[in-house]
């Protein structure tokens, strides 16, 4: 194999990076400059004004926290600024710092130049965050050759040796900073994602910030009185009792403020209840998933854990006790992600130890258009999300539906394209739009086929047409929507503020409604489209202003409700 055939593996992690190449013997990591293979995701300038990349800078985090960053993973695909003395970045070039630094380390360990690549992202991470990893990795002179989804990349790392078993993975990967987990099945050597779900602000910093603030608590310092500079060594330390809990049953350390010394401990059981918030947030993705995938508890072989995160007592507990069996855990948490990846760049180079493996692909997120319903005699109500490629149809995959126009005689549909969950567009994403021309037509409503495909790379072709003339209007998003501007949520909260009191605003319809959002995200299908009945009947009562037909609307939902919260529990 040519220089210019190698392909490198990376995992971009929201706490530590890690690159790998596949060789003969099987995906390898390589080290960095410091020998190590995890490269802390942490950028910051020192003293002399040079740029800091990994550990360098992370040792700056606590002595220097006006100079250093990190964590800014989260960040990517907004337009959140970091200052670092008199500059800003984005996460984007953040990101490509850390990629522009990993390249480096594998021309060094690997004798010539390097420029294509696979990056592992978040299962859960929108077109947006992916589009925005992209463009770190262009800006670090490399090509994206694919992203693969982090659980995705973990079960080639693991099933690889035995593709001839057919075997059902679930893998749960908890970062430094977000939170997927996935259903994948191995046959006849073809891997095939079944269900992704997860948490895109959910990961192990997040234990480590409940924790210092039950610490600083229980020894009464007030963490909003620090200083940058002692936040950062409250949190270090913090930290370090936290890696502890997961050898021992009871961590501590000493913490020097202002010249007091203050003794913070805490028991495994005692940060088990504090994180029980957290915690509980792991499960609904889960229970999701296994939802999606048509699947039980029982019907999963393998469980496999990802992330340093799931070193965490309370983590692998709360696993153990959700399907009754221990997880798997064999390869390092922390390396399992870039070691898949490795396994990917060899599968895309085309290795000469490998042979080939079809990888199926799922849509992270459902997709669909706006729609009007009618809430009256002549009266319609925008701003209802219509779903027609549901999360987790495996991809390529294409789907129509038919929709029509309003009124009698109108020459012009606004088809408005969102991803997400919620039941309104104003919940979710918007990616695109398209002005459908339609013959002036005052005799009947004309028809038009919305068609959407979408591929494995995240691109989404919309083809509109004319069902009495065949005329069709067609759009291509490339995987990158825009999101709200700061004026366009000026003029929502505006609106909102402007609004009347509605029986909306009651207590008891708002958390109604809450309800039926809640279970319309959970739910596929012909439940979710019975959910979908139920808010455009509840929506209905409610335009009536009148509180007894709107109580009699919600007393006939309840029981069918009930019946369908007690199907989605797992």
């Amino acid at each position: 194999m040519t220089a210019k055939d190698i392909i490198i593996g990376i995992d971009l992690g929201t706490t530590n990076s890690l690159i790998s190449v596949f060789t003969e013997s099987g995906p390898e990591l390589i080290p960095n400059a410091l020998g190590s293979f995890m490269t802390p995701s942490a950028v910051g300038y020192g003293d002399d004004g040079s740029l800091l990349i990994g550990q360098a800078a992370k040792d700056r985090l606590v002595t220097h926290p006006n100079l250093t960053t990190a964590r800014f993973k989260r960040y990517m695909g907004t337009d959140h600024e970091t200052r670092l003395g008199k500059k800003t970045y984005r996460a984007e070039e953040l990101s490509a710092l850390i990629l522009k630094s990993l390249k480096s380390d594998a021309e060094t360990h690997l004798g010539h130049s390097v420029s294509r690549a696979i990056i592992s992202v978040p299962a859960y991470f929108n077109d947006v965050q992916r589009r925005a990893t992209k463009t770190a990795a262009e800006m670090a002179g490399l090509k994206v050759e694919r992203l693969i989804n982090e659980p995705t990349a973990a079960a080639l790392a693991y099933g690889l040796q035995d593709r001839e078993a057919e075997t059902t993975f679930l893998v749960v990967d908890l970062g430094g900073g977000t939170f997927d987990v996935s259903i994948l099945e191995m046959f006849s050597g073809v891997m095939e994602v079944r269900a992704s779900s997860g948490d895109a602000f959910l990961g192990g910093e997040d234990f480590t910030d409940t924790l210092m603030e039950y610490l600083a608590q229980t020894a009464e310092i007030e963490t909003k009185d620090l200083s940058p500079e002692d936040t950062s060594r409250l949190r270090a330390t913090t930290d370090k009792i936290k890696h502890k809990l997961t050898e021992s049953f009871e961590a501590g350390a000493n913490f020097s403020l202002k010249g007091k010394e203050y003794r913070l401990s805490i028991t495994r059981d005692k940060f088990a209840e504090i994180c029980e918030p957290l915690t509980k947030r792991i499960r609904l993705p889960i229970q999701r998933a296994i939802s999606d995938a048509g699947l039980k508890a029982e019907d999963i072989d393998r469980i496999l854990l990802v992330g340093g995160a799931t070193r965490m007592d309370c983590i692998r507990g709360l696993i153990t006790r959700l399907f009754r069996r221990f997880p798997e855990h064999e390869i390092d948490p922390d390396h399992v992600v870039a070691l898949g990846a490795g396994v990917q760049s060899g599968l895309a180079s085309r290795h000469a130890a490998l042979d080939d493996l079809v990888m199926t692909d799922v849509a992270p997120f459902t997709l669909g258009y706006e729609v009007s319903r009618e809430v009256g005699p002549d009266a319609f109500e925008a701003g209802h999300f219509s779903p027609l490629i549901e999360r987790n149809t495996i991809v390529p995959v294409s789907r129509s539906h038919l929709t029509y126009p309003v009124k009698l005689g109108q020459t012009i549909i606004l088809l408005r394209i969102f991803q997400g969950e919620a039941p309104f567009v104003k919940d979710n994403v918007q990616i695109g739009s398209l002005n459908v021309p339609i013959p002036k037509n005052t005799k009947d409503l004309e028809a038009v086929e919305v068609r959407f495909t979408y591929d494995a790379s995240g691109i989404l072709e919309v083809i509109a047409r004319i069902v009495s003339n065949g005329n069709e209007v067609r759009l291509v998003i490339e995987g990158n929507p825009g999101s709200l501007t700061p004026q366009e949520i000026e003029q929502r909260l505006q609106a909102l503020d402007g609004l009347k009191i509605h029986p909306r605003e009651q207590q008891e319809n708002t958390a109604f409604m809450a309800r039926l959002s809640t279970l319309f995200e959970s739910l596929l299908g012909h439940d979710r489209q019975q959910v979908g009945h139920f808010i455009h009947d509840f929506e209905t009562a409610m335009h009536t202003q009148d509180a007894k037909t709107i109580a009699e609307c919600r007393q006939r939902i309840e029981p069918m409700l009930e019946r369908l919260e007690d199907k989605n529990v797992f």
